[in-house]
């Protein structure tokens, strides 16, 4: 944590599970005032608030329903600086990810991902700027996807929704520049998906040069890589092992 002055606090949506998780405790563990954002996982949200206390850190629950992107980022704005004084750093992580080729993809399936992975994002950081003092430095981290730069095949809906979240981050980069850094992640395969198969994991190594999955932990050091940077913004760390090296087109 570069500002010293006073403690930093961080709000991550989806921060209950998976990836979210890891980062809120490994932030927690630094120091920072962590808001646990969760929709549907309310007991782990509640057992990621726990841990980051044991660790000595602070850390409080909000939930908030991200298919309301308006309304719910306004909500949770407030929440978050009336519960815990201050908001500096906001990582939006939360985001469904539904497989669908144009054929497949419905309106539903569409609409869906586009509100959570898209449109969260950006009243999240509407709130977020808008809520900042006058004096007051921020930073803003988006959990992208290479998907969304090479644009291979097979999740239409989601893959548009992270190209729109890369534009965004390089966007606002320049439009909130000097006082707000903006930057994202391009996270590999670190996690199998809920409803992975046991050949999961053989089948990625297959497609990543350095023939091996990562770990929540990998994306970990990127967050804090990029909190620490200061000289650092509309950058999107690429952390797949190379994956993206061999996104068909």
């Amino acid at each position: 944590m570069n500002e010293t002055t006073r403690p930093q606090t961080v709000l991550i949506t989806g921060s209950a599970v998976r990836v979210g998780r890891a980062i809120a405790l490994e932030l927690g563990r630094l120091g920072y005032s962590v808001a646990v954002h969760y929709n549907s996982s309310h007991d782990e949200a509640e057992q990621t608030v726990a841990e980051i206390r044991d660790l000595g850190g602070t850390a409080q629950p909000f939930g908030g329903d991200l298919s309301q992107p308006v309304e719910t980022a306004r909500e949770l704005s407030q929440a978050v600086r009336g519960e815990l004084g201050s908001l500096d750093v906001l990582i939006n992580s939360a985001s469904l990810f539904e497989e669908g080729t144009l054929l497949q993809t419905t309106e539903e399936m569409w609409n869906r991902q586009f509100v959570v992975n898209l449109q969260a994002p950006f009243f999240l950081s509407q709130e977020f700027v808008r809520g900042l003092k006058p004096d007051q430095k921020g930073h803003i981290i988006n959990i992208c996807d290479w998907r969304g730069e090479e644009h291979p095949p097979g999740h239409d809906a989601y893959t548009l929704t992270k190209s729109g979240l890369v534009a965004m981050t390089r966007m606002l980069a320049k439009e909130l520049a000097p006082r707000i850094r903006v930057n994202g992640i391009h996270p590999g395969a670190v996690l199998a998906p809920p409803d992975a198969d046991e050949d999961h994991d053989r089948r990625a190594k297959q497609t990543i040069p350095l023939n091996r999955t990562g770990s929540p932990e990998d994306i970990v050091r990127g967050v804090v890589y990029l909190l620490e940077s200061e000289f650092v913004t509309g950058e999107i760390l690429k952390i797949t092992g190379g994956e993206h090296l061999h996104a068909p087109h």
